[in-house]
């Protein structure tokens, strides 16, 4: 028997206070798993940015990577050492790179989830190439934007094609709205979606492995207060739908962490975002939250390393198009996919994993979240994002949130 070191990589940006609780929590936990023989530690290591030989080894066994969605010099290291080390990443970046929420909205749409109706536009304004011009007048038709606007029904959303953060998404009401909006997109390509209205229930629901926490969500909100701290507000029967929407999403696209956010309308879940395979990791907007996004970063990761997952790089979408293709209601289509979903995770393997050797994360977490570690992360994140006059009154905001989750948990207990 051998004690052998499971080395998990950070591959971080502007990352503050998560990674500072992650590596204390594992720290914490002094793991030492006996696995197919062997004594299994862990340690965890900073990934830096550096040259690197395209036949250099990889020192990790698993990395979390925050960076590579937009970061190329990283994202060619990552992809690098998948093919020369069996590397095992949160995301796959080659599937991070490519499925924009142009490709995730065809996706589901073939697989019968109830996307609103959406149409792709072209850009407003172009890109001068040599070839354009001659494109443009041969094949480039005029098209009636107001019309397409009243056919989808108001009111809609304008937003880019491939997502980022809210950025260039607009609320329209009216054809001189559209217009307008459409005018000001500049290089943009965008979708036009259809609003769903009414609706009475807007979730964000978090993947991380297989598993999911379900969020009440208020986009309107301040970014601290986006994030609600309700617990009791969905039924049984609709949060595990929603969790099951968001594991085959995650699971057909090779995505560890993302989220999915959806609307209620009439009492039809609708899914209208689920690209987001970066998802906010701060405590500046999860607070409540934040602890167990840590904990299950801690126990996806730690189950990938000791088990030596691969990433599989064929998602096999045939599988779920066979079932999608076939003459069953959606619920009935629904259930086949997520038994595709939790074979591609390993699911049962996972939580017997998980209840075999981190059964005691949950105390230690509770203990954890109540240190002078975790109230020092908040504010250095606070720090780099709040005025002066503020950082006392958001780092002890954000530290109350934290400690309203411990005062849950207990509330939970036997």
């Amino acid at each position: 028997m051998a004690k052998i070191v499971r080395r998990i990589g950070l591959s971080l940006g502007a990352d503050i206070c998560w990674p500072i609780c992650y590596e204390a929590l594992l720290k914490e936990l002094d793991l030492e798993i006996e696995h197919g023989g062997d004594t299994l530690t862990f340690d965890v290591e900073r990934v830096f940015i550096e040259p690197f030989d395209l036949r250099q080894p990889c020192r990790y066994d698993v990395v979390i990577d925050r960076l590579t969605h937009w970061y190329h010099t990283s994202r060619e290291w990552i992809k690098k050492s998948i093919l020369t080390d069996d590397l095992y990443v949160f995301n796959n970046p080659w599937s991070l790179q490519s499925m924009e929420k142009q490709t995730t909205y065809c996706a589901m749409m073939r697989l019968g989830f109830p996307v609103p109706e959406t149409w792709l536009i072209p850009p407003k304004a172009y890109t001068e190439s040599a070839d354009l011009q001659p494109t443009l007048r041969q094949y480039a038709r005029l098209f009636d934007l107001a019309g397409i606007g009243d056919r989808i029904g108001y009111p809609l959303f304008m937003k880019p094609y491939d997502g980022g953060a809210w950025v260039g998404v607009t609320a329209i009401e009216d054809s001189a709205a559209l217009r307008s909006a459409y005018d000001r997109s500049g290089t943009r390509v965008m979708h036009l979606q259809k609003g769903v209205q009414p609706h009475d229930g807007f979730v964000r629901c978090i993947g991380l492995g297989p598993q999911w926490r379900c969020v009440n969500y208020d986009p309107s909100a301040p970014l601290h207060d986006r994030y609600r701290m309700d617990t009791d507000f969905l039924t049984t029967e609709e949060e595990s739908h929603l969790k099951k929407m968001t594991m085959v999403i995650n699971a057909f696209f090779g995505w560890d962490f993302n989220s999915c956010e959806a609307l209620r309308s009439n009492g039809v879940w609708c899914p209208i975002d689920f690209a987001n395979a970066c998802p906010d990791s701060q405590v500046t907007s999860l607070h409540f939250h934040f602890p167990w996004l840590i904990k299950a970063n801690l126990r996806w990761s730690i189950f990938c390393a000791a088990t030596k997952r691969r990433i599989k790089t064929d998602l096999n979408w045939r599988a779920y198009f066979d079932v999608a293709d076939s003459d069953r209601p959606f619920d009935e289509k629904l259930e086949q996919y997520v038994q595709i979903a939790r074979n591609r995770f390993d699911s049962d393997r996972f939580y017997e994993f998980c209840d075999k050797h981190l059964s005691h994360l949950d105390e230690i977490a509770f203990e954890f979240f109540a240190t002078e570690t975790v109230r020092q992360a908040i504010r250095q994140k606070v720090e780099a994002l709040f005025p002066a006059h503020e950082i006392e009154e958001f780092t002890e905001l954000f530290w109350s949130r934290v400690q309203a989750w411990r005062s849950h948990e207990s509330s939970l207990s036997p």
